[in-house]
């Protein structure tokens, strides 16, 4: 009785201190998020955030936000920068990754460890080099060159994980297929690739939200006015003391999540684990 006593309190501590967690976790993300909102939505001129439901609500800040400032085109540029780094990095880290995982080839051990260098050297350390990249190359001021600076960032270790995820599919699978006569092209686009979509899945997410929270690079490469991306753009907002456009900076910042949020439930329907377990059955 004893036993069944004392494992029943670890049981009931064991789960009081999980959701004790939880709520702890919820209200860290939820408050911030509900002061936004209650920010965005509140007319007249708001000089600082605060969590206030019982002021008039409009939707005037969203009007001012496109008529007042160049936000539209803000919005623009990242969306543009942000599908194309969504679709080239995918592209290359999936075929990098099944590369590393089901072929052997001169350099491969040291290749890997180099990507792990690089991806151990901080953003903030490259930006001198970055800059001088962008000089020589007349690239100041291009998406172009930024959008390439996203991609190639990511690839690394974006390309150690799509290689741990490939690794975790079985290679009876590779050596079924190359039995009935399917070519290395037809085995990784037919048989592996959609066995790894729930990868695929998270990297689209991960490379489509960077440029959306991107500061520094952007600030730094991209100078004119009407170029930048909407998270300079919005530091703009706040960034004078004295003039603080706090309800267009909180307007600003929920319209951001309205992509990310699309393409989460776009793709929420790959995010699911265990699809490899039953993958040599039958």
């Amino acid at each position: 009785m004893k036993k069944i006593s004392s494992q029943k309190r670890n049981v009931f501590w064991s789960k009081f201190f999980t959701y004790f967690y939880m709520v702890v976790l919820s209200i860290i993300i939820i408050y911030p998020l509900l002061i936004t909102i209650s920010s965005a939505f509140k007319a007249g001129n708001v000089s600082a955030f605060s969590l206030d439901f019982n002021s008039k609500w409009t939707l005037n800040n969203f009007r001012r936000l496109f008529d007042e400032t160049l936000y539209g085109s803000w919005y623009k540029n990242t969306l543009i920068i942000a599908v194309f780094t969504m679709i080239c990095q995918v592209s290359i880290v999936t075929l990098a990754g099944y590369t590393y995982s089901r072929y052997r080839f001169a350099g491969r051990k040291n290749s890997l460890k180099l990507f792990l260098i690089i991806q151990m050297v901080p953003t903030m350390a490259a930006l001198t080099a970055f800059y001088v990249m962008a000089l020589l190359l007349n690239a100041l001021d291009q998406y172009w060159f930024l959008t390439l600076i996203y991609i190639g960032g990511g690839i690394p270790m974006n390309t150690w994980l799509m290689k741990g995820y490939f690794d975790t599919v079985p290679i009876d699978l590779d050596e079924s297929a190359k039995l009935d006569g399917a070519g290395h092209f037809r085995i990784f686009w037919q048989i592996i690739l959609p066995l790894v979509k729930p990868m695929i899945a998270v990297q689209a997410l991960w490379a489509f939200m960077g440029p959306f929270g991107d500061y520094m690079l952007a600030r730094f490469l991209l100078r004119s006015q009407e170029k930048i991306t909407v998270a300079v753009g919005l530091q703009s907002f706040i960034s004078n003391a004295r003039d603080q456009k706090v309800a267009l900076f909180a307007a600003g910042a929920i319209l951001i999540a309205v992509p990310i949020v699309t393409l989460f439930f776009f793709l929420q329907k790959h995010f699911v684990s265990g699809l490899i377990a039953g993958g040599t059955k039958g």
